[in-house]
């Protein structure tokens, strides 16, 4: 008998429809949301006229649904972790301040905590923009056009080398495993799981896309897939960052992809690129400016994908958690009556998040090694590989 591989196609396919699964999701979960948040808007209007001091004074209390949802996923300069509810409806929120550190041409380097400009604090001038709800910055009081240059270690940053040094220890700890038993050793623990997905991500992405040459490229896409996978998990943790979800990010790693992708690149690649073969001459122009532009959509296409789908995961599970809140304000018992029911569909979204993390991880490693293999694969390698394939 002979083992038959995994078919990437097959594989390629599953995604897809776990992909277009999740998308209809979020869709679905959107509209819900959205629809019923209208609601209570809806009916909030209608008494805003004919509320007394006191009732309005409650209101203050409610809980703001976009806040907490876009202060989740939205980088900043300390970590909020919870905040505690005095009697008096008043809130201390618990955060771990993170350092700021600023350049201003005028001022010179400045490096501070950021506790001294939280909750509207000023420090040597310089106070917390939050008017945007996807991102806050620091800006010059009075002076708000004022270029800063901001180093500053913020959540995002944080999180990432947290999973840095999460993935260094993993690694290493496996690695001198190695180097003490040899590679004869039958594997154990956290080894045994890394060497079956390493050989995976060889034996079906390298080797297929790379041939020969997997090898050289494999510590680049395993550096990828494993990097972004444990970002992905720290971010569903109670408190995670959207580090992955963050569109900054996903073009740095796709950006990243781009440069090696260019950088060896072969005249074969080119030669596609600037001169189709067998179509006719009145045809190239529009084919190459077509190429050209597909040359830029590849990085482009790999960081919105990671981005869109990590950062929409975060903001179905908020907001299934934050429909019990919209619900109470339309009746109270019907918010009590949908608790169980946002429980078990968050629970649903965070099991299946914990496998589009990995899919995603997947797919950006996957893409990057079908786009190296394109630009380095030689005439008769292309020939070869089409034969192989047929």
């Amino acid at each position: 008998m002979t083992n038959k591989p995994i078919s990437l196609h097959k594989i390629s396919k599953q995604v897809m429809g776990i992909n277009r699964l999740f998308s209809l999701l979020v869709l679905t979960f959107a509209v819900f949301g959205l629809s019923f948040f209208a609601v209570a808007q809806t009916e909030g209007n209608k008494t805003d006229s004919v509320k007394e001091p006191a009732e309005a004074k409650k209101e203050e209390g409610k809980l703001d649904v976009a806040k907490v949802i876009f202060g989740h996923i939205a980088d900043a300069h300390e970590w909020h972790l919870f905040a505690i509810k005095h009697a008096g409806g008043e809130e201390t929120p618990v955060a771990m301040p993170l350092p700021v550190i600023l350049y201003n041409p005028e001022k010179g380097l400045s490096v501070f905590s950021s506790s001294k400009i939280a909750e509207g604090g000023e420090y040597e001038g310089y106070v917390l923009d939050k008017s945007s709800a996807m991102k806050e910055k620091i800006i010059v009081k009075g002076h708000p056009a004022a270029k800063i240059y901001d180093v500053s270690i913020t959540k995002n940053v944080l999180s990432m080398l947290i999973g840095v040094v999460l993935l260094l220890w993993i690694l290493l700890k496996a690695g001198k495993k190695y180097a003490a038993n040899g590679t004869m050793t039958a594997p154990s623990g956290m080894q045994n799981f890394l060497e079956i997905v390493i050989i995976f991500l060889r034996d079906e992405v390298g080797k297929p896309c790379l041939g020969k040459k997997a090898d050289r490229y494999m510590p680049l896409l395993l550096t990828i897939f494993f990097f972004i996978w444990i970002n992905n998990l720290l971010g569903l943790l109670p408190g995670g960052a959207n580090f992955t979800g963050n569109i900054a990010v996903t073009s740095c790693l796709a950006l990243l992809s781009f440069i090696v992708i260019l950088a060896n690149s072969k005249k074969h690649f080119w030669s596609h690129l600037f001169n189709p073969p067998g179509v006719p001459g009145w045809m190239k122009p529009m084919l190459v400016l077509i190429e050209i532009i597909s040359l830029f959509i590849k990085p482009m296409a790999l960081m919105i994908r990671l981005f869109a789908n990590i950062m929409a995961g975060h903001i179905v599970i908020l907001a299934l958690i934050c429909m019990v809140f919209i619900f109470a304000v339309i009746n109270t018992y019907v918010g009590a009556g949908f608790v169980p029911v946002s429980i078990a569909f968050a629970i649903f979204m965070f099991l299946l998040e914990l496998l589009v993390g990995a899919i995603q991880a997947f797919i950006f490693c996957n893409l990057t090694a079908v786009f190296i293999g394109q630009s380095i694969e030689d005439p008769h390698e292309a020939h070869d590989a089409h034969e192989a394939h047929a």
